[in-house]
């Protein structure tokens, strides 16, 4: 009993620690203390001034000291086992807090224990110390001794400048002996240090990978549960769908007599005549709801691109077995479409690299097309726009999803993609919206932005439409605005450029819209700026001398390509010019975002301008390819957002790049 109350005071944990020393060890708080003053003090005069007064008594006593003890077995083998004594034994003990705190820094767990860089230095940190020291000395005494030559060169004694004894030159020469030895441990000190920092740089690339990594999976885990969510989403709007069919059956039926009066007031309405809109379409108006309301937006954007190096390779896919005529997507690792000379209109999971999907319902091939959201918008040579819903797209049993290459005569069946073969895969039955079939020939540009979309085409004109009532407003006739403008004297004379027999020469060439604004690019080499709101050319713009195949604006500067080579920069605020670079190809396809331009320029490789520092380079499957091995095909298309290249060629492979 006295044992255990003695135990439970401080007085008596002192009288332990004692008596039994650390956990048995024979080593108490006197002799820790006693030696951490030792050592202390040592170190104080190992880093103090080295006088001899000073390191003649009490440097020599404590080193006497701590050898004399270390001499010892009995406290040779109290150390050992101090050292390998665990923080929890430490705290179980019933030490004070300073031991338990010191011990416990001191302790570093193993994986950190074996990321410890080898020290590659022959010298050791107080050698490097020495050296930079002496060093320091030897500056201080070389800067007297100039001081001193030139005191004596100036006051004429021009032989005591110079050490003349041999006693002084052995000194200089021990001297300079002394900083060449110095100076080699400084080297390998620095050559240390810099495989150091190297190690350092590997481990930090490491590091960068392994995030990246998680990067990756993070977004590809994101895109799985922004597809949970859309099937939610859409069984809710199906589900409150069927109750509303269910509660508008049940209720009282519409008199006939204003069903007739609605047809008669319809029928009266000019607007809705069958000579001024399509049959099909006055067959086909959809419901009032707009079709832009069942889309879906992204949550969030995908960044994983944005850490790669410009130029480094996303992925590949071999779409088409033809020449791709038309691609774009929506955002980065996003829904892509493709359309080719192979006559099929493709959807693309891009995070996969995966064909989702057909859209079929086109009598010929897909010239050019326009994805915003889940809106699809086609146009076809077969002279209709067709507009998808993708959001209405139902999971399914995979189809075939391979494609047929003709080489030399013979067919070959290759799979469209690596990952084409998968258990399940999407349906695009339901997807189609309607179709808009006013005009005459084939459909070669065409943008839609929030409910208008407008269309150019062989036939010479620009048509307006109304997505929400899917009807023509508006049609622009360009001969007869070219027309006017030079009877005005405000436009050039029309200069046909004639059937080009590239497919690219086309009368329409591009067109863009913005609310009321209308850009629009032609064969004979003019930007037009039409007001919507009028039908009139507000502007022309008169510089390419080659048709007009792409074009793109901002709130600023407007950015044509042309078949003439040339890509030209326009200040809309002013009119004019102002920038303009050539290539020796035509240029067929043309982007930009808010940091760079890229072209296809009938090469193998991309062309890419930097719009901040005019710097132009070049990206693609074709930089440093082998001119021995076979060449890539030629980039037909390209699609840039966010630093997300996407590019289509003639063989109908489909690439995507960090731009």
């Amino acid at each position: 009993m006295d044992r255990r109350r003695r135990d439970d005071s401080p007085s008596g944990l002192s009288d332990i620690v004692e008596q039994d020393g650390l956990l048995g060890t024979g080593i108490t708080t006197r002799h820790i203390e006693a030696f951490g003053r030792k050592v202390t003090s040592t170190a104080g005069h190992l880093m103090g001034p080295t006088s001899e007064s000073s390191n003649g008594g009490h440097y020599h006593n404590a080193m006497v000291d701590i050898q004399r003890e270390l001499r010892r077995p009995a406290a040779q083998r109290n150390v050992f086992s101090l050292t390998q004594t665990t923080p929890t034994d430490l705290v179980r003990s019933k030490l004070s807090t300073s031991e338990i705190q010191s011990r416990a820094i001191s302790s570093l767990p193993d994986e950190l224990l074996m990321n410890i860089p080898e020290d590659s230095s022959s010298y050791s940190l107080f050698q490097g110390f020495q050296a930079s020291q002496d060093d320091i000395e030897y500056r201080k005494a070389h800067r007297r001794r100039s001081s001193k030559s030139k005191k004596l060169l100036k006051d004429g004694e021009t032989h005591a400048a110079l050490p003349s004894a041999p006693t002084d030159l052995r000194k200089e020469r021990d001297l300079l002996s002394r900083r060449m030895d110095l100076m080699g441990v400084r080297k390998n000190m620095c050559s240390s240090e810099i495989h150091e920092i190297d190690n350092k740089i590997a481990n930090l690339h490491n590091m960068r990978k392994i995030v990246l990594d998680r990067l990756a999976s993070l977004e590809m885990e994101e895109a799985e549960l922004e597809h949970e969510l859309t099937e939610v989403d859409n069984k809710l709007e199906d589900i409150e769908q069927d109750e509303a069919a269910q509660a508008q059956a049940q209720a009282p039926a519409t008199p006939k007599s204003s069903a007739a009066n609605d047809d008669s007031t319809i029928s009266e309405d000019p607007a809705m005549d069958a000579s001024f809109m399509s049959e099909s379409i006055y067959q086909k108006i959809p419901s009032p709801k707009s079709v832009k309301q069942k889309s879906i937006r992204k949550r969030s954007m995908p960044i994983l691109h944005e850490h790669f190096s410009p130029g480094s390779e996303i992925k590949q896919m071999t779409a088409h077995s033809d020449m791709v005529t038309a691609i774009d997507f929506d955002y980065p690792f996003g829904t892509m479409i493709t359309a080719a000379l192979d006559d099929t209109v493709r959807v693309w999971d891009l995070n996969v690299g995966r064909c989702i999907g057909f859209l079929e319902g086109h009598n010929a091939s897909v010239r050019c097309l326009q994805i915003e959201d889940n809106i699809v918008a086609t146009g076809s040579m077969d002279a209709s726009v067709k507009l998808w819903d993708l959001s209405r797209a139902r999971t399914m049993t995979t189809r075939d999803n391979r494609i047929t290459r003709r080489d030399d005569g013979d067919e070959e069946t290759v799979p469209a993609d690596d990952a084409s073969v998968a258990s399940h895969s999407t349906t695009l039955e339901d997807c189609f919206v309607y179709s808009l079939d006013a005009h005459v020939d084939e459909i070669t540009a065409l943008h839609f932005k929030g409910d208008t979309l407008i269309s150019g085409s062989a036939d010479k004109t620009l048509r307006q439409w109304d997505l929400v009532k899917g009807r023509c407003v508006q049609t622009l006739d360009v001969l007869w605005a070219a027309a006017q403008a030079s009877s005005l004297g405000g436009d050039s004379q029309w200069r046909p450029s004639g059937r080009l027999p590239d497919a690219s020469a086309d009368f329409v060439g591009a067109v863009q819209c913005f609310d009321a604004a209308l850009a629009c690019g032609t064969a004979d080499g003019m930007v037009r700026l039409w007001d919507l709101r009028s039908g009139q050319v507000h502007r022309s713009l008169v510089g390419h001398t080659g048709p007009v195949t792409c074009l793109q604006f901002d709130d600023v500067h407007l950015v044509t390509g042309s078949q003439d080579r040339s890509i030209r920069i326009w200040d809309l605020r002013m009119g004019s010019i102002y920038d303009a670079y050539a290539y020796d190809k035509p240029i067929t396809s043309m982007m930009f975002d808010t940091k760079r331009i890229v072209a296809a320029a009938g090469e193998n490789v991309v062309k890419v301008y930097d719009k901040a520092d005019g710097h132009h380079w070049d990206c693609g499957a074709g930089v440093g390819a082998d001119e021995q091995g076979p060449s890539p095909a030629t980039v037909e298309r390209v699609r840039l957002k966010d630093g997300f290249l996407v590019e289509g060629r003639k063989d109908g492979i489909v690439a995507a790049w960090t731009c």
